[in-house]
């Protein structure tokens, strides 16, 4: 857990870089009023603090050949910290997922996936989900849309 100080500045360049991680440093400067030196000290400490966890590019999904996401909600058999830590670990390895959240409720976690199609998805969830021993049962749901939200709130401020 993170427990640095992160003042009005920090999140003005938090924000910023949610928004377009691709601004330079001159221009992430200008937009909070700072020298380029003293932004550019507060990104790499943002960076160093693990605060900054990376940059990633948005991609087309049918640019690779996804055709169809879905999300496989997973119980486990049993609930122990071993299943969790073996499935979570299983999951992640999988190129299909996206992501991967242990969640409570009914299901254990929910997975989004990325594939080329429903048959696809079905050799996955045979495959990949149903021949783990840890998993008792799956619930698939097909994703028609989605979008992410572009800045993480900030309840610090």
């Amino acid at each position: 857990m993170i427990f640095m100080d992160i003042d009005r500045i920090d999140c003005s360049i938090l924000a910023l870089l949610q928004k377009d991680a691709r601004l330079s440093n001159k221009e992430l400067a200008a937009a909070v009023g700072l020298a380029p030196s003293s932004c550019l000290a507060r990104v790499q400490r943002l960076r160093a603090e693990g605060v900054l966890r990376g940059a990633h590019a948005e991609v087309d999904p049918q640019a690779l050949g996804v055709g169809l996401q879905a999300l496989i909600a997973v119980q486990l058999r049993q609930h122990s910290r071993a299943q969790v830590k073996a499935f979570w670990k299983h999951a992640l390895g999988l190129p299909e997922v996206l992501s991967v959240f242990h969640v409570a409720g009914t299901h254990d976690f929910q997975v989004h996936v990325a594939v080329r199609d429903a048959h696809h998805l079905r050799d996955l969830a045979l495959d990949a989900f149903t021949t783990r021993s840890e998993v008792a049962h799956i619930q698939t749901s097909l994703i028609f849309e989605w979008a992410k939200g572009q800045v993480m709130p900030n309840y610090r401020a």
